[in-house]
């Protein structure tokens, strides 16, 4: 396996540097991506209380498009140009009901227990999808198949992979760990307590042998 290593480009965003594709890419490099579920039922809540679920005919029926976004990790690695195709979350939201935010705060949960924090106005953007492909094929398991969101002004910890549940909720969160509550890139939004330009080296030197990892547990 090749080593990983991003390289200085212009028209990035502060800390960044560009990769040439897009890696397998987790905070759990040692773990293989969670099995697929059989069907695809995303559920919506309100504090707890069950809203909705979104299945494939459904996301269907919404028109999925084409968007074409950068992707930023919030350890300094970016790839741009990738052709998504999803729909916008809003419109998801919005298809069941629920025109604006509800409560608060967002919570999207994934089949491998992994968190993604949000405003909940972060999320109602235009920009924010759910996405079921990747330059043009079906997500495979590797980039978060079979439905991921894709929120390209933040960093990649939002993007939540193998996405199962949304979740949204009156009471901020309690625990980010190292997410930052909104975790935008041009605020370079790292982490919710140290400033994110002391980050870029010690974050960059993780970029190798977390790629080495989690490309070596997929197979």
């Amino acid at each position: 396996m090749s080593v990983v290593w991003p390289r200085r480009a212009s028209g990035l965003p502060p800390g960044q540097r560009l990769l040439g594709e897009m890696p397998r890419f987790t905070d759990k490099p040692f773990a293989a991506p969670p099995p697929s579920p059989p069907d695809l039922d995303l559920t919506i809540s309100v504090d707890r209380a069950p809203r909705a679920v979104v299945g494939p005919d459904l996301l269907a029926s919404l028109g999925p498009r084409e968007f074409v976004a950068d992707f930023h990790c919030v350890t300094t690695w970016s790839v741009t140009g990738l052709v998504w195709t999803g729909t916008p979350l809003c419109e998801v939201f919005a298809a069941v009901g629920i025109e604006a935010p509800p409560a608060p705060y967002l919570v999207a949960r994934s089949t491998d227990h992994r968190r993604g924090h949000f405003l909940a106005t972060d999320a109602f953007a235009d920009d924010v999808i759910v996405a079921t492909h990747l330059d043009g094929q079906p997500l495979a398991a590797r980039h978060g198949g079979p439905v991921r969101l894709v929120a390209p002004r933040h960093y990649g910890y939002k993007s939540i992979k193998h996405l199962i549940a949304l979740e949204f909720r009156s009471d901020p969160p309690q625990r980010l760990g190292k997410e930052h509550l909104r975790g935008r890139v041009d605020q370079e939004e790292r982490h919710p307590t140290w400033p994110g330009w002391l980050l870029r080296i010690p974050y960059r030197l993780l970029i190798p042998p977390t790629a080495f990892l989690a490309e070596r547990a997929i197979h």
